[in-house]
């Protein structure tokens, strides 16, 4: 006999997703499927604030100037962020850095913090790090229930949250991305003589990735989205396998799929990074993902606005093969 769990996945391999992008007129499409995302994510329960944004110190560091600062997203809670403004540069673009799975933002920064940091910094996920490197500024945004908003040297703290929030109609994850939209609230309004607001980008590897593209689906402000190893379809992912709860949206997958997500990030450039060795996030479903979001970009006379990055490797960002492409379309 099978178990339920089996029942429910051999479930998800039959949805059909309601509100898939299907040929219509596209603008037209996407207000209403961003309509409903928001709502899915539960992003309809939350009001803007003041964001009360408040410098905790600003000092010279290797290559750069980092500026520690936070800001209120909501009522009663505090996003602490880290800003690296590359020397020498005048209004660089920004790269907002969001790291995965893991033990907090430290991570992104490229700094040990506790016992197996070393490991999680290797294969290329100090992202702010690279990101200064390679002229942009960068700003390594605390994820919630990751590090200093919930975690500990254990790891992340996601699953208790996120069943609180589902018994309030929110999401862990469209809790992050309300995060990340109030820090570009905060970069135009506070950062705006600092770096080139007309340029804001994100990145982030697996739960990051995620965050990065409901961001980017929802967001017109990101200029260029760059998801690693989390564009995949639900059947052959988290609806196959154990995920963090942080990942799980309910009902999603009866209106969308990972394709369509990318496809509301029109026409915003968007590089998608998939390791073709990634057992989390299957190389056979993020090429499926990838090839819908770009038939709909190609449909809008937008096919060289997207790209993939097939890494040769597992579950972790490939550097190397994915900046020259993110110099390509910042150049444009």
């Amino acid at each position: 006999m099978k178990t339920a769990y089996q029942h429910s996945k051999e479930l998800m391999q039959k949805i059909k997703p309601k509100m898939a992008y299907n040929g219509e007129n596209f603008e037209s499409w996407k207000k209403r499927s961003r309509e409903k995302l928001y709502e899915l994510l539960g992003l309809d329960k939350f009001e803007k604030v003041d964001p009360d944004f408040q410098v905790e110190y600003e000092k010279k560091i290797d290559g750069a100037t980092e500026i520690r600062f936070t800001f209120q997203s909501e009522i009663g809670y505090r996003v602490p962020c880290h800003l690296l403004l590359p020397d020498g540069a005048l209004n660089p673009p920004l790269m907002i850095c969001l790291q995965g799975h893991s033990k907090g933002m430290h991570i992104s920064l490229g700094r040990v913090k506790y016992p197996g940091d070393e490991e999680s910094i290797k294969n290329d996920r100090d992202f702010c790090v690279r990101a200064v490197k390679e002229g942009f500024a960068a700003i390594a945004l605390e994820q919630r229930d990751f590090g200093e908003c919930g975690g500990s040297e254990k790891g992340p703290d996601c699953f208790s949250e996120s069943l609180v929030a589902f018994l309030m109609g929110r999401t862990t994850v469209g809790d992050r991305v309300w995060d990340l939209s109030r820090l570009i609230d905060v970069v135009e309004s506070e950062l705006s003589s600092r770096v080139d607001v007309t340029k804001i980008c994100c990145m982030g590897n697996s739960g990051g990735g995620t965050a990065t593209a409901y961001l980017a689906a929802l967001d017109d402000r990101v200029f260029l989205a760059m998801p690693s190893c989390a564009m995949c379809t639900y059947k052959d992912s988290i609806g196959a396998m154990i995920h963090c709860s942080c990942n799980y949206v309910p009902s999603i997958a009866n209106y969308f799929d990972m394709g369509d997500i990318m496809a509301m990030a029109h026409p915003k450039f968007f590089v998608q990074v998939s390791g073709i060795m990634d057992t989390d996030f299957p190389i056979l479903g993020a090429v499926e993902v990838f090839e819908k979001g770009k038939k709909v970009y190609a449909s809008l006379n937008s096919a060289d606005r997207c790209s993939l990055v097939k890494g040769n490797g597992g579950h972790r960002f490939y550097a190397d093969e994915s900046w020259p492409i993110v110099h390509r379309y910042v150049k444009k």
